[in-house]
C-alpha cells in the first residue's frame, strides 16, 4: 500500500502542475517549484560518480588556501608574441636601413555572414520570392497559438506521459510559448536619436558709405530733319569703311594674334626690368650703407703713415666677392671692364686636373659685393676670358675642353652666342689664353686664343658662325719626328699664355709649357721672330708694358719674375720670390709699377723706380693653406683684385708709396702723359745697358 500511495502522491504532484487554464500562463515559481520536486525524486538511488558532479583528476596539485586566494594578475597586450621583431628595408630616401612595422593582428576565425535587416527592400523581395522560409514559419506559428489553447483540455489526464508532453510544450524556451510573447516594436533599427541644437545667427551689420554726387550738366538742342538725316549717313559711311577694314584684315589675323603676344610679352617683361632695376638699385643701397666705412675708405682714405715708411707702401683690404654655389671651385681668370670701370669678370674653374668639373663666368660690381651680377653656369671648367674693349657687352672665353666661346651680357638667356664644336675648328686640349683683337677688314669682331695643343687661333664672328683660322703651329727648334712615309713631321709644343703688342697689331708674343717665350708675327706663320729662354718651367703669363713698345714682362712656376726688351735675348731685371708665381701685372698708371701673386698666399709690388732690386710691398692677404692665383689692377681706381684657388676674390686699396709720383721742382710744372712714362722707363733701360758695356 505505501509504495502504491507513493505512485499515487507522484502522479497527483506531477499532476498538479500540469493543468493549465486557458488564457493563464504559469509562473516562474511554479518551474522552479517542479524542478526542485524532480530533484527529490531523483535523489534516490543518485550516483554522484555517474551524474553530473565534479570528477577530481588524479594528478591535480593540491593547493593550500592561501595559493587558492592568491591572486594572479596577467597583462593582455595587443602585441603578437610570435610576430618577428627584427625585419629591416632599405630606404632610399635617407639611404640607409630602417625596421619596418610588423602587423600584430591575428586572425583566428572568419566568417562571412549573409544577415538580411528584416525591413529593408531586399527582405521584403526575398519573401516575395518565398526566399525566407524560416521567416514564414515564424509568421504562421504566430498566427495558430489560440488554436493550440482551445484544443487543450482543462480537467487533468490520468497519462502523465501526454500531461508531460503537454507541459513541455508551455515551457519558456518552446516555440509556442516564444511566438506567444509580443514583442515591442523598435521605432528605430540603427540607434538613431533625434535631438534638436539652435546655432548662434550671425548678427547683421549695415554699412552705408556716401558718394559724392556726379556731375551733372543741362543740355538742350533741337533736332531737324536734315540734322537727323545727316547724322543717318555718317554713321553708314564708318559701317563700310569698317567692313572694309575687315575684309583687308582677315589674312593677317594669325600674324597679329603673334604680334599681340609678343607685345604682351614685351610689356610683361618691361615690367619685370623696371622692378628688377628699382629692386637692384634698393639692393646697392642697402649695402652701400651696410659697408659704409668700406666705401669711405675706398673714396677717401689715405693711408698717412706711408711718410714714414722710408718708400714702402700696403695694401688696404675692401670688399670680398665670394659666389655661394662656386666655393669649390678657383679663381682661374680675372679681367675688369673698360667701360663700367667698377665691373670685372671673373672665371671660375679648376687647376686640378684630375676633378674636373662645371665652372661659372661671374661679374661682380663694387657697388654690390654681396651677390654677382650676371652668372653664366658652364658645362667644362672655365680657365681664361677677356672683355672686349670696345664692345663691353662681349665676353670671349676659353674652357677646359678646348672650346672657346663668346657671351652677350645684353642676351637674357644663360647659352653663349658663338661657342666653337670639333666641326668649327675647336681646340684638342685646354685654352689658356683668349684675347680681343681689332676688328677685321669687314668690321667683324674677331678674337685669338692659344692652347695647350699647341695651335694659335683667330675667331671671326660672322654673322650666326664662329669661323676659325690657325695663325700658327708651335713646335720645338729642330725636333722632328719621322712619320709612315718618311717625312718629317714637327713636334708641337704646349702654349700656355700670350699676349699681343699695345701698339704694333700684329706682334705678339706665346710662352710655353718648356719655359720659352717666342715672339711671332701674324704674317709670318712657318718660322717665329725671336725666342727666349725664358724660365726653366711652365710660363705662366707674359704681359706688354702698357707705355713703353719695347717691354715685356713674363712669370713661371720656377719663383722668377723676369723683365725684357724684345730686342735683347737676355732679361733687364730677374727677381726671385721664394715661391711659384700665378700670376703678374703692370700698372695701368705707371710704366714702373708691377705686381704679382705666389702660391704662399702673398702680393708682391714692385717700383723700379723706387727700387730695382726689392718689392716695395710684400704682403699676405689670406690664410697659410691658400693659394692665389691671379690678380688685375682696375683701370681707373688705384686698387687691385686678387683671386684665391677657394673661389674668393679680394679687392685692396694702394696705400699712397705705391702709386707715388715724382715732386714737382719750384717753379716747374711736371709734364704729364704717356711720353713722361715713355721716358721713365728708358731712363732705367739706358742705365742697364750703359753697366752692361762698361768694362769690369
Amino acid at each position: 500500500m505505501s509504495v502504491q500511495n507513493s505512485k499515487a502522491a507522484a502522479s497527483v504532484r506531477k499532476g498538479s502542475i500540469v493543468p493549465k487554464v486557458p488564457g493563464v500562463k504559469p509562473t516562474k515559481a511554479a518551474y522552479k517549484k517542479k524542478d526542485e520536486e524532480e530533484r527529490v525524486d531523483k535523489g534516490v538511488g543518485w550516483d554522484e560518480t555517474h551524474g553530473k558532479g565534479l570528477i577530481k583528476p588524479a594528478d591535480q596539485l593540491e593547493l593550500t588556501e592561501a595559493e587558492l586566494k592568491e591572486e594572479i594578475t596577467r597583462i593582455l597586450t595587443a602585441n603578437n608574441p610570435h610576430a618577428p621583431q627584427n625585419i629591416v628595408r632599405y630606404s632610399f630616401k635617407e639611404r640607409s636601413y630602417k625596421q619596418v612595422v610588423v602587423d600584430q593582428m591575428a586572425v583566428h576565425f572568419v566568417l562571412e555572414g549573409s544577415l538580411v535587416h528584416q525591413d529593408s527592400d531586399e527582405a521584403r523581395r526575398l519573401r516575395a520570392r518565398g526566399g525566407l522560409p524560416g521567416e514564414a514559419v515564424t509568421v504562421e506559428t504566430g498566427a495558430e497559438p489560440d488554436e493550440d489553447e482551445t484544443e487543450t483540455p482543462a480537467t487533468p489526464v490520468e497519462d502523465g506521459g501526454e500531461v508531460e508532453e503537454v507541459g513541455e510544450e508551455d515551457r519558456p524556451d518552446s516555440v509556442a510559448s516564444k511566438t506567444d510573447k509580443k514583442q515591442p516594436k523598435l521605432t528605430n533599427q540603427i540607434n538613431f536619436s533625434e535631438r534638436g541644437t539652435q546655432t548662434l545667427n550671425n548678427p547683421l551689420r549695415e554699412r552705408s558709405t556716401q558718394t559724392e554726387p556726379p556731375p551733372r550738366r543741362n543740355f538742350s538742342a533741337t533736332a531737324n530733319q536734315w540734322e537727323i538725316y545727316d547724322t543717318h549717313t555718317e554713321e553708314l559711311q564708318k559701317q563700310e569703311k569698317n567692313k572694309e577694314k575687315q575684309k583687308a584684315t582677315l589674312p593677317k589675323t594669325e600674324s597679329d594674334r603673334s604680334k599681340k603676344r609678343l607685345m604682351l610679352m614685351e610689356t610683361q617683361s618691361d615690367d619685370f626690368t623696371k622692378v628688377g632695376k628699382a629692386s637692384k638699385i634698393f639692393e646697392r643701397m642697402i649695402h652701400q650703407n651696410t659697408f659704409d666705412d668700406i666705401a669711405q675708405d675706398f673714396k677717401y682714405f689715405e693711408d698717412a703713415s706711408d711718410e714714414f715708411r722710408d718708400q714702402e707702401g700696403t695694401l688696404l683690404p675692401l670688399w670680398k666677392f665670394q659666389y655661394d654655389k662656386a666655393k669649390t671651385l678657383s679663381v682661374t681668370a680675372l679681367c675688369w671692364n673698360n667701360n663700367i670701370q667698377d665691373l670685372f669678370a671673373v672665371g671660375m674653374g679648376s687647376y686640378n686636373f684630375s676633378k674636373q668639373g662645371c665652372g661659372m663666368v661671374v661679374f661682380y660690381s663694387l657697388k654690390n659685393s654681396s651677390f654677382p651680377e650676371y652668372i653664366y653656369p658652364t658645362k667644362s671648367g672655365v680657365l681664361c676670358l677677356d672683355i672686349h674693349q670696345q664692345h663691353s657687352n662681349l665676353v670671349a672665353v676659353g674652357f677646359y675642353d678646348g672650346c672657346v666661346a663668346v657671351y652677350d651680357l645684353k642676351n637674357e638667356g644663360l647659352e653663349p652666342v658663338h661657342k666653337s664644336t670639333a666641326k668649327t675648328g675647336k681646340h684638342t686640349d685646354a685654352v689658356w689664353q683668349v684675347r680681343w683683337q681689332n676688328d677685321d677688314m669687314d668690321n667683324n669682331h674677331n678674337f685669338y686664343s692659344v692652347s695647350s695643343d699647341g695651335r694659335v687661333v683667330s675667331w671671326t664672328l660672322v654673322k650666326n658662325e664662329l669661323i676659325y683660322t690657325d695663325i700658327i703651329r708651335l713646335s720645338l727648334n729642330g725636333a722632328v719626328s719621322e712619320g709612315p712615309e718618311d717625312a718629317q713631321l714637327p713636334i708641337f709644343t704646349c702654349g700656355t699664355a700670350f699676349d699681343f703688342h699695345k701698339q704694333i697689331d700684329s706682334l705678339f708674343l706665346v710662352g710655353t709649357e718648356g719655359g720659352k717665350i717666342h715672339k711671332c708675327s701674324k704674317t709670318y706663320s712657318s718660322q717665329f721672330l725671336e725666342t727666349y729662354d725664358a724660365h726653366s718651367m711652365a710660363v705662366d703669363a707674359v704681359r706688354w708694358n702698357h707705355f713703353h713698345p719695347k717691354v715685356f714682362i713674363s712669370c713661371s712656376s720656377d719663383w722668377t719674375v723676369k723683365i725684357w726688351d724684345h730686342t735683347i735675348n737676355t732679361p733687364m731685371f730677374t727677381f726671385d720670390l721664394n715661391a711659384a708665381v700665378g700670376d703678374v701685372s703692370w700698372s695701368p698708371y705707371s710704366s714702373t709699377v708691377f705686381a704679382a701673386v705666389t702660391t704662399d698666399g702673398k702680393v708682391h709690388v714692385f717700383d723700379l723706380s723706387i727700387n730695382k732690386y726689392e718689392a716695395i710691398c710684400r704682403q699676405s692677404v689670406v690664410a697659410k693653406k691658400t693659394k692665389l692665383t691671379h690678380l688685375e689692377f682696375n683701370p681707373v681706381y688705384p686698387i687691385i683684385t686678387v683671386g684665391d684657388d677657394r673661389g674668393y676674390v679680394t679687392s685692396f686699396k694702394l696705400s699712397p708709396n705705391l702709386r707715388m709720383k715724382p715732386k714737382a721742382k719750384k717753379g716747374q710744372e711736371l709734364p704729364k702723359g704717356p711720353e713722361v712714362e715713355v721716358a721713365k722707363m728708358e731712363k732705367l733701360l739706358s742705365l742697364l745697358r750703359e753697366q752692361e758695356e762698361s768694362p769690369v
